[in-house]
Order: C-alpha cells, then sequence, then structure tokens
C-alpha cells in the first residue's frame, strides 16, 4: 500500500530511453557524492535498462521536481521471481523529503506481483546492495523491515612491476575465447557450475550471460582467459579493460574436479601479467566477503586488498524454500 506522498509539486513517471542521459547525470552524482568516485558508464545504463525480463514501463520509476529536472529514479529487477532487486537514487539536494520512502513502496508493490509468478514452495525476498557510505538509504531501509545480512568487497592490486608468472597444474594449457569463439557457450556453462558455489547463486540463462558478460561495453575475448585440461574447461578468468576503471576480472572461477590445484591463482596471476603488459595496472575484482570458496584467502595472497565495501540487505516477502545457494553442498 503506498501511504507515502511525494513533496508538492513533484511529480512520478515512467521512463522512457530519451530519460537515460537524465538519469545517467543523477546516478553519477550519488556515486561521486558516497565514494568520491563514478563508476556507471552510458553503456551500463543501456544494458540495465535493456537486460532480459525488465521493462521501463512496469519496473522503473522517475520523480520530477517542480522545474522538470529529474531528482530521483528507482527500478525493480528480478530472478526467477524470487529474488527482488530494488534499486533507487535519490539527488543529495532532495534526501529527507519522502521521495525515497515513496519509491520504496512503489518497488515492495511491485514485488508483491512478483511473488504468485515465483515457485509455489520458494521463499520470495528484495534483496539489494549499498555502499557502506551511504548511511542515508540504509536507515531507510531498516526503517521498513530490511536486515542487513551480509557484505561483498571490491578488492584491488596496485602493480609497481611485472607480477609473478603463473605455474599452472600438469595437464593444463591456456587459451583465450579470442582463439575459438565457438567456445562461448561453454564458457557460459563453466561460469554456472563454478558458480553454483557462490553465495546466492540461481541459475542463468545462456541469453542472460551474453547481455551481461558479452554485451558491455569493452567485451575483449583476448581477455577470456581458459585453463583447458585438454578440450574440458576446467576454470574461466573472464577479464576486461575498463578504461578509466582500470583492468578487472569480472568472473574468477574454479570447477569442483579442478580445485585445490592452484588454477585460481595461476589464472589470477596471469591476468595481472596481460594487465601489466598492457599498461593497465591497477586491477580490481569483486567478492562475497563471506565467500563459500574462500576466494577473498586466494585474492589476499596474491597481494590484492579491500578498497571498498557494499552491504546486502534483506527482506522476506514470502516464506518458503530458499532456492539460492547458501551453503556448500558436497561441493
Amino acid at each position: 500500500m503506498i501511504t507515502q506522498t511525494l513533496p508538492k509539486g513533484f511529480v512520478m513517471r515512467r521512463p522512457t530511453m530519451d530519460d537515460m542521459e537524465a538519469v545517467w547525470q543523477l546516478v553519477k552524482d550519488d556515486e561521486l557524492a558516497l565514494d568520491d568516485e563514478i563508476e556507471t558508464t552510458l553503456s551500463d545504463m543501456q544494458r540495465w535498462w535493456q537486460m532480459p525480463n525488465f521493462d521501463l514501463a512496469t519496473d522503473a520509476w522517475l520523480v520530477l521536481s517542480p522545474e522538470g529536472q529529474v531528482v530521483a529514479c528507482a527500478n525493480l529487477s528480478h530472478e526467477n521471481h524470487v529474488r527482488l532487486h530494488p534499486n533507487a537514487n535519490v539527488h543529495r539536494s532532495y534526501l529527507h523529503r519522502g521521495i525515497g520512502t515513496y519509491l520504496l513502496q512503489l518497488q515492495e508493490a511491485r514485488a508483491q506481483e512478483h511473488i504468485p509468478l515465483a515457485d509455489p514452495s520458494a521463499r520470495v525476498s528484495m534483496i539489494c546492495w549499498l555502499s557502506s557510505n551511504d548511511q542515508d538509504s540504509a536507515h531507510l531501509l531498516e526503517q521498513h523491515a530490511f536486515k542487513c545480512i551480509r557484505s561483498s568487497y571490491r578488492m584491488g592490486i596496485e602493480l609497481h612491476e611485472r607480477p609473478a608468472s603463473p605455474v599452472w597444474a600438469e595437464g593444463i594449457t591456456l587459451r583465450t575465447l579470442a582463439d575459438n569463439m565457438d567456445l562461448l557457450r561453454a564458457v557460459y556453462e563453466a561460469d554456472e557450475d563454478a558458480f553454483q558455489d557462490h553465495w546466492g547463486y540461481l541459475p542463468h540463462t545462456f541469453e542472460e550471460f551474453q547481455h551481461w558478460e558479452v554485451k558491455r561495453e569493452n567485451f575483449d575475448p583476448a581477455l577470456w582467459f581458459l585453463a583447458m585440461d585438454g578440450e574440458q574447461i576446467a576454470a574461466i578468468g573472464l577479464c576486461a579493460d575498463e578504461k578509466e576503471q582500470g583492468g578487472w576480472v569480472h568472473s574468477l572461477g574454479v570447477r569442483r574436479p579442478w580445485r585445490k590445484k592452484g588454477i585460481g591463482m595461476a589464472l589470477l596471476r596471469h591476468a595481472f601479467g596481460e594487465f601489466y603488459q598492457r599498461g593497465i595496472h591497477k586491477v580490481y575484482l569483486g567478492v562475497d566477503a563471506q565467500s563459500l570458496t574462500g576466494a577473498t584467502r586466494l585474492y589476499e595472497r596474491a597481494g590484492m586488498r579491500v578498497v571498498k565495501q557494499a552491504n546486502t540487505y534483506e527482506k522476506e516477502l514470502r516464506a518458503g524454500k530458499e532456492l539460492s545457494t547458501q551453503t556448500l553442498v558436497n561441493a
């Protein structure tokens, strides 16, 4: 039920693609105010607004000031209708006027519409991520029964000299996706297989994988590293040169039969070496702070350190069987 109203003269409407640059400016201003850096590119905005199973006409909202300026935006995406992801930005000059509460109520009302579409036995929850510096949003969520349940890190390393060479396990060879683009579906399957042991994992389709990983602005198959055991992909390191954001290891995963052989470390060191050779000396990745597979310890051994923290907030909408990965089982 929507009980909060907007301040006098402010209006809500649905966004269109023509609003993208105005919303992008709002998001950038928010990032700069919170974390002293801009992460989101216009290409990121395009991918978000064109993501599978997302419709601007039903899943997004704008708030305009009396002067017609975009001062807030929000959206709600979902995974299999059981994990619903609210995201919102309110311009810092317009905080504490009830706009965030209004948008959160719209998001929850939309989230309720997903419940009948979910597996009847499944637990359904709203779950979102906030910069650890965003105390205003954290307070708002806590007021509306969200709980902070977990944290994630951005870890980084600055390469002042050529990194140590990788040491590969016996029988492991290295390829890149650029060597054989026909391996793309096999890379997707390896990614799904490796990340089944990641907290919060739910299966994703090949089309979703392509949207998020291949259709990104700086996709470079020569930076998708594949650790091969014969013709099988044992592990993946999917990287990108994100220009002013530095080098990124977007996905590093080792499949279960090949774990504890040093392959993850070898892939990471190979990625560091490739970035260094390209003149990219700052490298980052994201990781669950309480990684079920101990990934944070691997990255620390490789010389990476935490440079930013995000906190995960959740609100249960319907009790039931949790479909996402929560613990390791026979991993």
